[in-house]
């Protein structure tokens, strides 16, 4: 006898220790005997398969899907974030900007928002913040690459001469800038100088970035970046803090802040695995899986979580 589940069944699972984060296409996401599943069209029959929401944080719906109101219910109940977006995940909201669909809850902290707020207004105090997400930007990827054996067997180091130079270059512009245009252009050159190494290495010499580009390099780069950014949102969301709110990015885009904190993952993670991948011509999918396999084994949404907690908390 099938029972519903409410939402005060679900096993509760911290969103910093989610694991799962799911893109779907070409098929129909809805609630089922109390649970969300998606529906795929088979040759003779049509196929349900489950959605484990209580470890997921967030849902990209590509092209083909469709989305119940009783689905969305469920998924709102065990705070998951839903976002539409094209073709590989790459989300196309009014051509620029991430939106999300954010469950809705009274009850999220306030402490966060409230720190948040408390420094925002502030010029000075918004680009210390600014500076200290470049730090430890910074010291996440030499975390991150000094002790992921994959990455080095790739030949990814972070204490070749060319990457060192460029951290070194990078956090000395960090300790100059005066405000954040200087920061943001720093910062700029930092990630050029990643991506002519990274293109070094995995023999792509001729790549240039090009968001619009159809080689495979920058197609995962958009794609990895997205999940970066379904990451963040879902940081923001928990912690209460509006996307409105950066602290580099345009402050008149109103999902800044989440290009802000997905910035401090993606050269660390998705840059070079975006490289890789595409050097031996892999399929999409793997290259997702792969992204997805590193944020956890990095523990990257901790590492944003603590992050976030701790600016918002430093005046």
């Amino acid at each position: 006898m099938n029972q519903d589940i409410t939402s005060s069944d679900l096993k509760a699972i911290l969103h910093s220790k989610r694991a799962n984060i799911y893109y779907l296409n070409k098929c129909r996401v809805m609630q089922k005997d109390g649970r969300v599943v998606y529906l795929t069209d088979g040759k003779k029959e049509n196929f349900y398969w489950n959605i484990p929401i209580a470890n997921t944080t967030v849902i990209l719906l590509g092209t083909g899907t469709s989305i119940t109101q009783a689905a969305m219910r469920l998924l709102a109940s065990a705070g998951v974030l839903v976002g539409f977006c094209g073709g590989g995940a790459t989300p196309l909201f009014s051509g620029t900007e991430v939106e999300w669909l954010n469950p809705q809850s009274e009850y999220r902290p306030t402490e966060y928002v409230q720190g948040w707020m408390s420094f925002w207004f502030d010029d000075a105090k918004r680009l210390l913040v600014a500076k200290e997400f470049q730090k430890k930007r910074c010291e996440f990827l030499c975390k991150t690459w000094e002790k992921d054996n994959e990455l080095q067997e790739a030949g990814f180091y972070d204490d070749d001469e060319a990457v060192d130079n460029a951290l070194h270059t990078f956090e000395r512009k960090i300790k100059k800038a005066g405000n954040v245009t200087e920061l943001l252009a720093g910062e700029a050159e930092f990630t050029k100088k990643l991506y002519k190494y990274a293109a070094g290495v995995s023999g792509l010499h001729n790549f240039s970035r090009k968001h619009d580009a159809d080689d495979t390099a920058n197609i995962f780069l958009n794609h990895g970046n997205y999940l970066a950014y379904g990451l963040a949102a879902s940081t923001l969301w928990v912690l209460g803090i509006p996307h409105g709110f950066a602290v580099m990015h345009g402050k008149t885009r109103r999902g800044a802040l989440v290009f802000d904190v997905a910035d401090l993952i993606k050269d660390s993670i998705v840059l070079p695995w975006a490289f890789i991948c595409a050097g031996m011509a892999m399929p999409e999918q793997e290259f997702r899986q792969t992204c997805l396999q590193k944020f956890t084994e990095h523990k990257a949404l901790d590492f944003m979580f603590d992050e976030v907690k701790q600016c918002s908390q430093l005046f």
